[in-house]
């Protein structure tokens, strides 16, 4: 009996000593990982934590029901910290900035979605792999602690020796500035920089949502010139605004599938060149990376900048002009063309003022969807020549959004003779002929070639347009939304976003020349980038003179 007594106890105590252990390192690694993809690497973790060794010292010297409580709240707020950091890594890999939790709240389910898309699951799956994910978390970390508490309460004294002896360390590698990595001391107080970081930014994200409000209220010059577009350089002209999805510099400058791109480009400057057309292209800078393309839609046509989904949401209650408006009240038809719409779009009619909405739902298509992609650039090019440019039809005012270079940039279709298109039935079998998202996403390299292939489609799908239109009226203003994630646009990545004017009619260049753009659908490699928010004023500056 005395001896499996003693076995069992000296089991116990070895699970525990076991617990302990995993427990600091668990506490220890959730105080070092960094928040962003790009500096997760092993130096980051081998840092001392200036946090953990005050935790244990006042677990040591706490009463067992204080301390007890202590632990379980700072495990609680551990947690908490650990979350933000996962939700600034996945968002910053994405969109290029920390999650900010004023706005991006309402967005996680978006996220699930893609991230659904990507993965070729249901996006019911990623949810639930997520609540059990944090479950897990919380219960983890609030149980390191708490095994913690368990070892500091043991042996208080030696425990208090303990942490006297790594605050000294700790102390002497600060004096020296001792780091691994450049930028990353050893001596660690990353923790409490990040907490303070969090709070500094809610705030701050707080106190933008109410500045907002201010830019909407500023009188607009703009508001009573739009009859003047009427008689201005785009009289009778056909104009559209295509937005190409997540084309961003990355596609024509400096990457390894940007020479793809380029030769594109240049080919299909020289096609809208010989069918009378010219281009000039510039730069603007979108207030939004790798997704929430409603965001650069929103920006350049209220001309007011649009950071998130709260501004977002505050614009559309208001009466701003927008361009589709000021085309509106100057005579045009005013049409939306949206593929990735699947449902009723109330924001289309109440706050952009169209007279036309399109999208996956009302243009006949019978073809196949190409995972996000519901139907191919060319097919939503096609059906809107057919339904809006037919001989002797009223000006148009368009926005057309092009949604085959969105992520996950796989399976891709490719162009087909204009006349075999009909209902999209010619495309069957073409998703087959792909790499599936959930194996492409596993090479980095496979995902940025394909993301060019796609621009490359998308690109090429809308000169073909442009050309097979016949139109000498047609005016197409063509630019990205926003760069694509983190995946290919590399960390720290800008959010500059090329757009092109292509017109037949040289008084329509003609009006653009202070803009400095350069000749064809390149920008140049030093062009003067503007901000999104001030397109819409040079635009109507430019062609509403009165």
């Amino acid at each position: 009996m005395r001896e499996s007594a003693e076995r069992a106890g000296a089991g116990g105590g070895g699970r525990r000593s076991v617990a302990r252990v995993a427990g600091v390192l668990l506490v220890w690694t959730a105080l070092v990982v960094p928040d962003a993809v790009a500096d997760l690497r092993p130096a980051a973790l081998l840092r001392l934590p200036l946090e953990g060794i005050l935790l244990a010292g006042l677990l040591a010297v706490l009463p067992r029901r204080a301390g007890r409580l202590v632990a379980v709240l700072s495990g609680v707020l551990l947690t908490i910290l650990t979350i933000a950091k996962a939700l600034n890594a996945a968002v910053g890999a994405g969109l290029g900035r920390p999650f900010d939790p004023v706005s991006d709240v309402g967005q996680l389910s978006a996220g699930a979605g893609v991230v659904a898309d990507a993965l070729g699951v249901q996006p019911v799956a990623v949810v639930v792999v997520a609540v059990v994910l944090v479950a897990v978390c919380f219960a983890v970390l609030v149980g390191a602690v708490l095994a913690i508490a368990g070892a500091v309460r043991a042996r208080p004294r030696r425990a208090l020796r303990v942490v006297a002896g790594l605050t000294a360390v700790w102390a002497a590698l600060a004096l020296v500035g001792a780091a691994l990595v450049p930028g990353e001391p050893l001596a660690s107080t990353s923790e409490a920089a990040f907490t303070a970081s969090e709070v500094a930014g809610t705030v701050a994200s707080a106190a933008a949502v109410r500045s907002f409000g201010a830019a909407l209220q500023a009188p607009d010059p703009f508001t009573a010139r739009s009859s003047a577009l009427r008689s201005g350089p785009l009289q009778g002209k056909d104009v559209l605004v295509v937005f190409v999805e997540s084309y961003g510099q990355v596609a024509v400058r400096g990457t390894s599938f940007s020479p793809g791109v380029d030769a594109a480009l240049t080919a299909d400057t020289r096609t809208l060149r010989a069918a009378g057309f010219s281009a000039r292209t510039g730069t603007l800078i979108s207030p939004t990376f790798g997704g929430i393309s409603w965001l650069a839609h929103s920006t350049l046509q209220s001309g007011v900048w649009v950071p998130n989904q709260t501004s977002y949401d505050r614009l559309l209650a208001t009466k701003r002009l927008t361009l589709t408006r000021a085309f509106h009240a100057a005579g045009w038809r005013t049409v939306s063309d949206v593929p990735s719409d699947k449902h009723p779009w109330a924001a289309g009619q109440r706050f952009y003022g169209y007279d036309r909405m399109y999208d996956a739902t009302n243009v006949g298509y019978a073809g196949p969807s190409f995972s996000y992609a519901t139907m191919p650039d060319q097919y939503t090019l096609a059906h809107f020549a057919q339904a809006e440019l037919m001989p002797h039809h009223a000006p148009v005012m368009a926005e057309i959004d092009l949604v085959s270079s969105h992520t996950p940039w796989t399976p891709l279709p490719h162009l087909v003779d204009p006349a075999t298109v009909g209902d999209g039935s010619v495309y069957d079998g073409m998703p087959g002929e792909g790499i599936p998202p959930a194996i492409a996403w596993q090479n980095p390299a496979t995902v940025r070639a394909l993301y060019g292939e796609s621009i490359q489609y998308s690109i090429d799908a809308l000169t073909d347009f442009v050309v097979g239109a016949h139109d000498p009226n047609l005016v197409v203003v063509m630019l990205g939304d926003h760069q694509p994630a983190e995946i290919v646009s590399g960390p720290h990545a800008d959010r500059d976003v090329p757009v092109s004017l292509i017109t037949a009619d040289p008084a329509v260049l003609q009006a653009t020349t202070g803009w400095g753009w350069a000749p064809g659908l390149r920008p140049a490699d030093h062009g003067a980038a503007w901000r999104m928010d001030r397109f819409r004023d040079r635009f109507l500056a430019a062609f509403a003179r009165g």
